[in-house]
């Protein structure tokens, strides 16, 4: 089993103009409401957006569950106006696959990945039927530490890690 096409991984930061709640609404199809900017961004009317899952490390909050909660706290706490908000990267899929199979694939991945390593994943999977599904992941930048906080900023070989495994596929 492979997977065909792994995404950049990119960078969602507010130096570059960037919203990590826009990002959110966008891959989800939803509708979230920024309190860093007071602005809502709505995409309801995208379709194609066939799942949707925030994945959580087992000592974060609960109500992180809700991706605009989520986000929304990352925001809080990243202060600087260049501030780093969150790394994403997209996944080709398997068109093999029903779709409950890709889901358990990129829900491993993730899970193995990033949640067991203590970082809230945020995954959507698109499919238009079009032979191009896809996943979306946008992961926090910082880990969540033992009393579900969110740890100090820190340099964070996780992703680096990650590119080369994804290399070797």
């Amino acid at each position: 089993m492979s997977i065909y096409h792994f995404g950049q991984m990119k960078v969602i930061s507010r130096g570059t103009g960037r919203s990590v709640i826009a990002s959110s609404a966008y891959i989800s199809g939803e509708k979230l409401y920024n309190e860093y900017d007071g602005l809502t961004h709505d995409y309801t009317r995208k379709q194609g957006v066939v799942f949707s899952e925030v994945m959580l490390p087992e000592n974060a909050k609960d109500e992180w569950k809700n991706r605009q909660i989520l986000w929304n706290e990352v925001e809080k706490i990243e202060k600087s106006k260049v501030s780093q908000l969150a790394r994403s990267f997209e996944v080709g899929l398997q068109t093999e696959f029903t779709l409950e199979e890709n889901i358990k694939l990129i829900k491993e991945y993730v899970k193995d990945n990033f949640i067991d390593k203590g970082m809230c994943a945020d995954i959507c999977i698109h499919d238009k039927s079009d032979g191009n599904p896809h996943a979306h992941v946008m992961l926090t930048m910082r880990k969540i530490d033992e009393q579900g906080k969110f740890y100090r900023r820190q340099k964070n070989n996780i992703y680096a890690e990650m590119i080369r495994v994804m290399k070797n596929i």
